[in-house]
This record gives C-alpha cells, sequence and structure tokens, in this order.
C-alpha cells in the first residue's frame, strides 16, 4: 500500500462505495483488532478537517475495539472480495477468526492502525467524537420503526465522527 492525497477518494462514488459496495471498519492492534462490514456512513468536511461517520453498534464485537483506540480505518474493496464483506458482517469475531476465514491479509499503518493489503482504498483515521443515539432524537419516527423497534436483537448506534488524517492506496 502506498500513501496517497486525500483527493483520491474525491473521485470515488461515494454513494456506491459505502452504500453497495460496503467497506471494512477496523480497529485494535497488530496482535489483536476485529474488522467489521458496514453499509451506512459518510465522508465530508467538518471542523475544517476531512471527516467520515460511522455508525457501530454497541453489541457489535468491533465496537469494543473502537473504544479502546484512538484510531481505526476504514478500507473499500473490487467486487472480487464481495464474499469475504459478507462473511466480516455476518459473523462475530468473539466467534470466529475473520482474517483465517476471508484470506484478508492484514498490514499495519505507520499509525499502528490496522488494514488489509486486498483494500482499493484505506482511510487512516482518528477518532474526534462519539454519540448514542437516542430514541426521542429522531423526528421521523418511521425511521426509528423501520431500523430499530421492528428489528430484534439490536440497540441504537453509536455515532463516531473521524478525522481523515492519511489514505493509502494499493
Amino acid at each position: 500500500m502506498k500513501r496517497t492525497e486525500i483527493e483520491k477518494i474525491a473521485k470515488e462514488n461515494v454513494f456506491e462505495q459505502i452504500g453497495k459496495k460496503w467497506m471494512l471498519v477496523t480497529a485494535g492492534t497488530k496482535e489483536k483488532n476485529n474488522t467489521m462490514t458496514a453499509s451506512w456512513g459518510g465522508l465530508g468536511w467538518l471542523w475544517n478537517k476531512p471527516v467520515a461517520f460511522v455508525f457501530i453498534r454497541p453489541e457489535r464485537y468491533t465496537h469494543e475495539f473502537i473504544e479502546q483506540s484512538d484510531r481505526l480505518t476504514l478500507s473499500f474493496y473490487p467486487e472480487d472480495y464481495r464474499n469475504a464483506l459478507q462473511l466480516c458482517g455476518s459473523k462475530s469475531g468473539r466467534d470466529t477468526d475473520k482474517v483465517a476465514e476471508t484470506g484478508l491479509t492484514p498490514c499495519v499503518l505507520e499509525t499502528g492502525a490496522v488494514t488489509f493489503a486486498e483494500a482499493e482504498i484505506t482511510l487512516d483515521c482518528r477518532k474526534l467524537f462519539k454519540a448514542s443515539m437516542q430514541a426521542d432524537n429522531f423526528i421521523d419516527k418511521e425511521v426509528l420503526s423501520r431500523w430499530y423497534n421492528d428489528k430484534p436483537g439490536g440497540s441504537l448506534h453509536d455515532v463516531y465522527v473521524v478525522e481523515i488524517e492519511s489514505v493509502y492506496e494499493e
């Protein structure tokens, strides 16, 4: 992986990358980390910084790693890795060695953040802000009902705003 200019991600269709192709959210250390597939999030400009925002349920194993670290990576893959991303989104790292099952190759960036060699693009990010969603804050209650009240087994997400400090490409 080589470091590239942040403008590289401006050429990508983030709606397609995040919403349709998905991304891996990875946190932890070289020795102990976890990754999960996400299809909710975005990129933008906030507090005069390039940022990403991601939504992670507190019961997800990756949440523990995000809480313990100042950094996380967001990584994007070619379509050939769809099955690997499906596995990372459907199995817990508490019960499964996702790296072994997917064949992904962990890489440690200069900052100590973990990503995978197969990623087309990796965003190396530093946490700036966290908020926990609250049911009372939903203006459109249909969204709450559709995505939370009628879905068993999950709490409301925590929202993280992270600064994109570096961008890497294959």
